[in-house]
């Protein structure tokens, strides 16, 4: 056959070079001026190139023309070798066809059970749930369960938590943050998120069942900002203080605490903070410790009262979360506020700035690093528009919209997930503090109507100066406003509208 003539020959190239090719030495001296190795590539071509019948063919060529002589005795021998060498290869290969096989149909049974569990039950709000009802007569009658208003959720919601008295951690840790007089705009830092927090640890606090939040963020104690941000302790004033000095304990309420950390006289900003994130997450796990043991004293019967919960914001706040709570072993949700992945991409599709750069001057990789650990940490993300998940999130190593929803549908259903894990996204609005908003009253024209008990409010002496850029002044007015930042702009700003102050 061709594949022996093949073989023969190449074992006639190896013999016909000499016994020399035995010593050791000799190859290697062979091998340092660059000759070529007929052995090796022999063997290779062979075990890669021929099946086992071709190379077991020339075994029994050899082994038939066996004779004292030396050149055949080689022969058998190489032949014999090459030969086990093969099978050993190919029953590995066989080997490894198996498993390949094997997983294979183990991926397709889980992927035909994910389909049909996505079918069955999507996610929360995706598809109703359903109910059946077993009648008399045995026929089994489905339907939508009635959808439950805000109202009555809320208020089944306060007689379950009447007697829990819970501890909640809440961690923003760049910007200027207190309660009162906030300076919001007075830098990158010191914007939404700090009346976000602030806002959100003021109404944790006023709900039932909750006994005391913690807002934990950076003590500043430096001359360029207020002496107020250098304070330890802050508390804030809750939403409702006559049902709140009811229900007030010795340690219940919100407080901001700020814990010290990076430099002690130096007002730093979010990108610069990195270093110190270790520093600060001693800081609080000290003080989380002590309040535990503090709470525990009161309302614990002793025995320490831990978080039920530590909510980080923001990717800095979020790596101090990953490591706090996997410290202490407590639950952990993350907002995000703003994500370095799709920030990164923002402004490399700006063109304006290299990706060095971009890393440089925002250390968008350490920040994408933090949210890739929050991720992985966190049991609940919340966000505030389906977009956020789908566009956004999306973008992480640790995060699959699709994949997520089959993961919560399989838990549902106690199917195994075979390990996988990933949080549960919700989606939760921000909302908006209408109580100081005092509303002007007037009619539809805009004119005010005065009498002796309420006499009327003169106009603004610039009202005259806006007024004159509206067409029609009965429309209500919107007035948006945004620091100028490029990363800031939008669609409203390139097409302005009408009634629409910029």
């Amino acid at each position: 056959m061709a594949g022996n003539d093949w073989i023969n020959s190449y074992l006639e190239a190896i013999l016909d070079v000499g016994p020399g090719l035995d010593d050791a030495k000799t190859s290697l001296l062979l091998r340092e001026r660059g000759r070529f190795s007929p052995t090796r590539y022999f063997v290779e071509q062979v075990i890669t190139g021929f099946d086992e019948t071709d190379l077991h063919r020339s075994w029994v060529r050899a082994a038939a023309t066996r004779s004292p002589q030396e050149r055949n005795t080689r022969l058998e021998n190489m032949c014999w070798r090459i030969w086990n060498l093969a099978r050993q290869k190919k029953q590995l290969e066989g080997e490894e066809a198996q498993r390949i096989a094997k997983r294979r149909l183990e991926r397709d049974r889980g992927r035909r059970e994910a389909i049909a569990d996505m079918s069955e039950d999507l996610s929360e709000g995706e598809k109703g749930d359903t109910v059946s009802d077993i009648s008399a007569h045995g026929d089994s009658i489905r339907g939508r369960m009635p959808r439950i208003s805000s109202v009555d959720a809320m208020e089944t919601w306060v007689s379950y938590q009447k007697g829990k008295k819970l501890y909640i951690v809440l961690i923003s840790l760049h910007g200027l943050i207190r309660g009162e007089n906030m300076e919001l705009g007075r830098d990158s830092d010191t914007g939404g998120q700090v009346k976000y927090v602030v806002e959100l640890a003021r109404a944790l606090g006023s709900m039932p069942g909750v006994y005391r939040v913690d807002l934990l963020t950076r003590q500043v104690s430096s001359p360029e900002v207020d002496w107020s941000y250098g304070e330890p302790t802050e508390m804030l004033t809750p939403l409702n203080s006559e049902s709140f000095m009811e229900d007030m304990g010795e340690s219940s309420g919100s407080y901001i605490i700020r814990i010290p950390f990076g430099p002690k006289d130096k007002y730093v900003e979010k990108e610069l903070l990195w270093p110190y994130i270790p520093e600060f997450v001693d800081g609080a796990l000290n003080h989380i410790i002590q309040m535990s043991k503090v709470l525990g004293e009161q309302i614990g019967d002793g025995q320490p009262v831990w978080p039920v919960a530590i909510h980080g914001h923001y990717a800095d706040a979020g790596d101090s979360a990953a490591l706090l709570s996997g410290a202490l072993n407590v639950p952990m949700l993350f907002t995000g506020h703003s994500l370095g992945r799709d920030k990164l991409e923002q402004l490399l599709k700006q063109g304006r700035i290299s990706r060095d750069e971009i890393n440089t001057t925002y250390k968008i990789m350490r920040r994408i690093e933090a949210e890739e650990l929050a991720l992985d940490a966190s049991e609940i993300v919340i966000t505030s528009t389906r977009q956020e998940i789908e566009q956004q999130w999306r973008l992480y190593d640790g995060f699959d919209p699709i994949l997520e929803r089959k993961l919560r549908a399989r838990i549902r259903r106690n199917v195994s997930c075979y390990g996988r894990f990933m949080p549960r996204m919700v989606i939760i609005p921000p909302g908006m503090e209408f109580h100081h908003i005092v509303p002007h009253d007037g009619d539809m024209d805009g004119e005010t109507e005065g009498n002796e008990d309420h006499p009327r409010t003169p106009d603004p002496v610039i009202w005259s100066e806006i007024m004159r850029f509206f067409t029609n002044p009965r429309k209500p007015m919107i007035l948006a406003l945004a620091r100028p930042d490029p990363k800031r702009t939008s669609q409203l700003w390139s097409k302005p509208s009408e009634n629409v102050v910029h």
